[in-house]
Order: C-alpha cells, then sequence, then structure tokens
C-alpha cells in the first residue's frame, strides 16, 4: 500500500521516474508544503508517539488518558457523545472502552435500548492519577520546545479550523 508520505517523498534513483502524466515534483512539493490536512496529521503523530512514550511507564496510551479523563468529569453518559466529546469515531472509541474494560479501569452499564453507558472505575480513578504528572511533563516540555506564544496560536489555530470544518464552512 502506498501512502500520502511516500507519495511526497522526493522520488529516488530506485524508485525510477514519475509515471506518464504524474504532477511535476514542484507541484507535490508544494502540497507536502501548505496540506493542513497533511501538515496537521504529521503533527498528530509526532505529538501522540511523544504522548505515547511519556504514559507507556503506566501501560498507558495518550488516547485511553484522554478517555479516562473525560470519564473522570463526567462530561459523558453514552459511547457515542464520549466518541463526539473526543473526536473519535465509534469503532475506536470501542475497541478502547473494551480495552480499559479487560484492566479493570472502565466498567460500562447498558441504559436505556442499546444504549452503552461507560464509567470510571477505582483503579481507572487511581491510574489516571498516576498518568497526570507523566503527561504534564510531556506538556511542559513541548509547550517549552516550540513556546507558549507559538503554542498559544497554535492551539487557537487548531481550533479555528476545527470551527470551519464543523460548521460546514469547508469539507
Amino acid at each position: 500500500m502506498t501512502t500520502v508520505t511516500s507519495q511526497m517523498q522526493k522520488p529516488t534513483p530506485a524508485s525510477g521516474p514519475a509515471p506518464c502524466g504524474a504532477p511535476d515534483e514542484a507541484t507535490v512539493n508544494r502540497i507536502a508544503r501548505s496540506c493542513i490536512c497533511y501538515q496537521t496529521r504529521m503533527t498528530a503523530h509526532a505529538v501522540t508517539r511523544a504522548y505515547n512514550r511519556a504514559l507507556a511507564p503506566l501501560g498507558l496510551e495518550v488516547t485511553q488518558f484522554n478517555i479516562l479523563a473525560a470519564l473522570a468529569v463526567a462530561r459523558t453518559n453514552s459511547v457515542t457523545a464520549l466518541s463526539e466529546a473526543l473526536a473519535l469515531d465509534r469503532t475506536t472509541m470501542t475497541r478502547n472502552l473494551k480495552r480499559l474494560g479487560a484492566a479493570g479501569l472502565v466498567s460500562v452499564s447498558t441504559g436505556q435500548g442499546r444504549a452503552v453507558r461507560p464509567a470510571l472505575t477505582e483503579a481507572g480513578a487511581a491510574l489516571l492519577s498516576a498518568a497526570i504528572p507523566l503527561w504534564e511533563s510531556e506538556h511542559v516540555k513541548m509547550e517549552e520546545a516550540v513556546g507558549a506564544d507559538v503554542w498559544g496560536r497554535t492551539r487557537d489555530g487548531l481550533r479555528a479550523i476545527r470551527r470551519s470544518v464543523t460548521d460546514g464552512r469547508c469539507g
């Protein structure tokens, strides 16, 4: 399977010439430099890997950390609402809830109809409490690396992009 990343890299002698009708290298490089989706995905993957490394001593991934944190403040009462709150598709949320449930960190009860209600267990709350200092340490490192001002502008820019997509102005 060819990935976007491999398609956007400079051709090497081993890869041979571009197929007939392919866009020129300058166009592909311009897209790689300016594409909002490509840049945010690459950044999201790098940031996720960094947080995952920070949380690894506890056997936790950042997506799971975010789920535990959302459940700790009881912002949601269904898998669908939790998925929407954390911008995860329902399949990813269900898979993570099953893993967290198997580890005894989350309990799942059934609600009205087919509704499923996840909740944080005491073990989940304890793990979240242990994970917060690791998360905070990584957050501080990242913010110091780019500077609070750059991070503030970046966060605001990302929120603006998200709003423009969710309110239908683009996408």
